[in-house]
């Protein structure tokens, strides 16, 4: 794996407006994707906030495109 400390990180809604789908569509996408950054406020799963490397949203982008 690739070192990402020091590349550009996207949240949910940043790629749901460049890629033009829902935030809900990009964080189901993203949730489980290795090398995203979760962040965890409190128990409950919906105070996660997801932080992705360029390099991991390019590999989910390119996986959407080859899927079409």
């Amino acid at each position: 794996m690739n070192d990402t400390t020091f590349e550009k990180h996207y949240r949910v809604g940043e790629l749901a407006t460049q890629w033009g789908l829902g935030r809900e569509t990009i964080r189901k996408l993203v949730k489980n994707e290795i090398g995203v950054v979760k962040l965890r406020a409190g128990k409950k799963q919906s105070n996660t906030t997801y932080s992705v490397p360029e390099s991991v949203a390019r590999r989910i982008h390119t996986r959407l495109l080859n899927a079409a």
